[in-house]
């Protein structure tokens, strides 16, 4: 039967009245239960009644068959998920059932229903879910909800009839490990997907998919009871799945639409509505993500074993004697495992003497189901007599000082929450996510990552990435005591007060505990309390100062301890997010380490400024001669310049810029000169021009509005008055071809300083989202410092600025210095992830007093706030 237009119009209006005002009382029960469950079955009965009346009014015939399938067929509806339906045919449709089916489906829309719909007879619905394991999927869950129930029951025969159980757990398998993938095998993301994600829904639905398909039940209860999980891992999996499914039901309510990411935008509000109140140290939103990668890993963890059992009882091995280890473990199918399940239970030392076998058997390929299931729920063994158990602590170090598949006992240790259990300061920062606009990985993903790096210097294939650090390693004793630092040296986050402290303290107890020699633990303490020293002195201070040099040297105090701090710190910014590490903070740190051992090798103090300015100027002249320079070409520009651009230019660029200048100084118009950076990082860019107040205001947005980055300027005024600058810059988008990126600086650059023209406006962005929900105050500080020279002291100031990064903005920073009439002599751009970290060293008569420095930082903080 069809309906006419009038008719038609009168059951839209009513059918999408009674839809909006059902989903609207269903959503104000749910805030006034919280009950998620309730909300997705009740919303799936409402949409059921509403097809049952419509197919009935519309007087489809009684030969066809409607079906909820997929998540609808379950009987769990979130929200704003679709509709799933597929419409069964005994045979193919004629001209006037075809016209019904469409005015169904145009009536469903109409009313307000997002459906998904098909229309197949049994034979196509085969032909279909035989070459898509996704259409075959959906149909395993399809539910009657009208008309013909024989035809359903002879589709559902059939669906059954047509399922490889072995076939489908196998594609399956395939299809989950692609979908990792895409996520980038981690559950760990900052704006993790909680239904599609490693650990989210789709993989508990996953398992329940393959055990339908292999007959072996419908939910956790029926493999408990068929032996699969345990009642213990049956309560862990619905406790997981409950709480994934009630912040997918929020998430919908939230973002008004079907939206599975937990975007930062939601996160803060999720974690009030489910009860996460903020503390001290830490956001709502990062307890809610800490609880949310806990129990994604829980999730991969049990499914991990789970699907490693089913796939036994699937596709069992051909029989092959175990090869006996001793007499608790033993070679199975080239996989590690126990010899009964309850090893660990009568020989709780055995959990560790497990990892220490990986290592010494590199023919094992992992363990067996039955040992990780095993491992699992031995964890709990581990408490404080197991930690104070010698033999315990002397296998704990074992995997340290072996080194081999570090990184993999460590991450199955993680995996398997023995890591946690043995170390409960590693237990506690498990899943802790760190909205510090930089890091992009949890606490202890982070400290794993770090490990990872330094072992990775140890791996001779490697050595063409790490020149540097895999010769250093090589000559370090006990490079495993490395390990240690990089275990403990972040493991204090989220506590409060200094990390950094905080995890020292830890470490020594650690060291202590477990027998270390005195200047092994000395060495670790040490590292973990100073593992942000060396970064923050090579990115924030001026290493070409002999004074920073001798300073940082009589902080290390020897060789070994620069060694050790410097593998630490390459491994920490390397480990902490793709995004912070580039070549020019490896040069940084390369040069820092240089002067540094060279100080501590002479057993001197670093050389005063007059040694190191003769040094350099001997050098300069050796190079230019090397260039064929006249003898004299440097003496009218030297006699222009002060001894602080000696001590902030090496003698390589002194005699670039002799070179550059020896035929030009006199000339009218700007010279600016460009050339690829000898240390591999970015473009190096020298100006010489006529100096004036908004040089660098000018010079800062032509940068930006090409697309260049400023990581490193050096400021200097001759005393003629002349400006001569030297930049290094670094191509925002990496577009290649620096080398006619060298031609347009050079050109464009001197055709903005010839003209009159404002200064450049900075190109325009938008600001990352991360930037956006989670707002980093900016800090501004102005301290005074000891000059390079001595009658300069009291007039050179420090400026640091912290600041969550944007579009612009050191072209505002250099606005206001200009502003507030300050020269300006050396800048340090330090980018890390959205976050800048930015040191000036400045002057000026305004900055003498102190309410100058007070109304500099106030100008700043105002227009950085945002």
């Amino acid at each position: 039967m069809t309906v006419d237009a009038e008719a038609g119009s009168a059951l839209i209006s009513s059918f999408k009245s009674r839809l909006q005002e059902g989903q609207r009382a269903l959503c104000q029960h749910f805030l006034a239960d919280g009950d998620d469950l309730r909300l997705l079955h009740a919303r799936c009965q409402l949409i059921d009644d509403v097809l049952c009346e419509v197919w009935s009014e519309l007087g489809l015939p009684a030969s066809l068959a409607l079906l909820a399938v997929g998540g609808y067929g379950r009987g769990e509806l979130y929200p704003a998920s679709d509709v799933d339906l597929l419409i069964l045919l005994p045979g193919q449709p004629g001209r006037a059932l075809t016209a019904q089916l469409e005015q169904l489906v145009c009536l469903l829309w109409d009313i307000g229903l997002e459906t998904g719909h098909s229309v197949r007879t049994i034979d196509q619905c085969l032909e279909q879910a035989a070459g898509n394991i996704t259409v075959q999927t959906s149909m395993i869950e399809a539910r009657l909800l009208a008309g013909s129930a024989p035809l359903f029951g002879r589709f559902s025969s059939r669906i059954r009839a047509g399922l490889d159980a072995q076939g489908f757990f196998q594609t399956k398998r395939i299809e989950q490990e692609d979908r990792h993938q895409r996520f980038g095998e981690t559950p760990y993301s900052l704006e993790a997907n909680c239904k599609e994600g490693p650990g989210g829904l789709r993989d508990l639905q996953l398992i329940l998919w393959i055990t339908q398909a292999a007959g072996y039940g419908k939910c956790w209860k029926d493999l408990a009871q068929r032996g699969f999980i345990t009642s213990g891992e049956q309560q862990l999996l619905e406790a997981c799945e409950a709480f994934l499914r009630r912040l997918r039901t929020r998430l919908h309510l939230l973002a008004g639409r079907r939206e599975d990411r937990l975007l930062f935008e939601y996160q803060t509000v999720l974690a009030e509505q489910l009860g996460f109140a903020a503390t001290e140290a830490r956001r709502s939103s990062e307890l809610l993500m800490q609880q949310y990668y806990r129990t994604a890993k829980m999730v991969m963890q049990i499914s991990t074993i789970l699907l490693q059992n089913i796939g036994a009882a699937l596709l069992p091995s051909p029989d092959e004697a175990p090869q006996p280890i001793n007499e608790r473990f033993q070679k199975t199918h080239e996989f590690l495992d126990v010899v009964h399940e309850n090893v660990f239970g009568e020989t709780p030392e055995a959990i560790l003497e497990t990892f220490l076998l990986l290592q010494q058997h590199p023919g094992v390929h992992g363990l067996t189901a039955r040992a990780q299931r095993a491992l699992w729920r031995a964890r709990t063994l581990i408490d404080g007599d197991f930690r104070d158990n010698p033999v315990n602590r002397t296998r704990f170090v074992e995997l340290f000082q072996h080194g081999q598949r570090l990184t993999e006992v460590f991450r199955r240790m993680d995996q398997l929450g023995v890591l946690g259990r043995y170390l409960p300061g590693f237990g506690r920062i498990v899943g802790q996510m760190q909205h510090d606009l930089f890091h992009a990985y949890t606490v202890d993903q982070h400290i794993l990552q770090v490990m990872r790096k330094l072992r990775r210097f140890t791996v001779e294939e490697f050595a063409h990435e790490y020149p540097l650090c895999s010769r250093l390693i090589s000559d370090f004793g006990n490079p495993w005591v490395l390990y240690v630092a990089a275990l403990f040296h972040d493991i204090a986050k989220g506590r409060g007060g200094d990390h950094s402290e905080l995890g020292a303290i830890d470490a020594r107890q650690f060291c202590e505990d477990h027998g270390l020699a005195s200047e092994d633990t000395e060495l670790v303490v040490w590292l973990v309390r100073q593992h942000l020293l060396m970064s923050r002195t090579a990115q924030k201070q001026d290493i070409s100062d002999p004074g920073v040099v001798s300073r940082f040297a009589a902080i290390v105090g020897d060789e070994r301890r620069l060694v050790g701090l410097y593998l630490l710190t390459v491994a920490d910014i390397r480990g902490t997010s793709p995004k912070v590490w580039n070549a020019w903070k490896g040069q940084l740190l390369e040069q820092l380490f240089t002067a540094t051992r060279r100080v501590l090798l002479s057993n001197e103090a670093a050389p005063m400024a007059e040694g190191v300015i003769a040094q350099r100027q001997h050098e300069a002249r050796r190079l230019m001669r090397y260039l064929a320079l006249p003898e004299a070409v440097h003496e009218s520009l030297w006699q222009e310049v002060d001894t602080v651009y000696f001590l902030r230019h090496s003698a390589e660029e002194i005699a670039w810029h002799a070179l550059a200048l020896h035929d030009r100084r006199d000339v009218g118009r700007p010279l600016v000169k460009a050339r690829l950076s000898p240390h591999g990082a970015g473009v190096e860019v020298m100006v010489y021009t006529h100096d004036e107040t908004d040089l660098f205001v000018r010079m800062a947005g032509f940068f930006s509005r090409a697309g260049f980055s400023i990581v490193d300027a050096k400021i200097h005024t001759t005393r003629d008055g002349y400006a001569l600058d030297t930049f290094i810059v670094l191509d925002v988008a990496d577009r290649g071809g620096r080398r006619e990126m060298i031609s347009y600086i050079e050109h464009e650059l001197i055709e903005r300083l010839s003209g009159h023209s404002p200064p450049d406006l900075p190109a325009t962005g938008r600001v990352s989202r991360q930037v956006r929900h989670f707002p980093l105050q900016p800090m501004v500080s102005i301290q005074p410092v000891v000059s390079l020279e001595p009658d300069e002291t009291g007039k050179l100031f420090v400026l640091t600025v912290v600041a969550a990064d944007r579009p612009g903005l050191l072209f505002t920073i250099a606005t206001q210095l200009a502003a507030h009439r300050a020269n300006l002599h050396t800048a340090k751009i330090t980018t890390l992830g959205e976050r800048v970290e930015d040191t000036f060293v400045i002057s000026g008569s305004d900055l003498e007093e102190s309410a100058g420095r007070v109304k500099l930082e106030t100008d700043l903080l105002k227009q950085l706030l945002p």
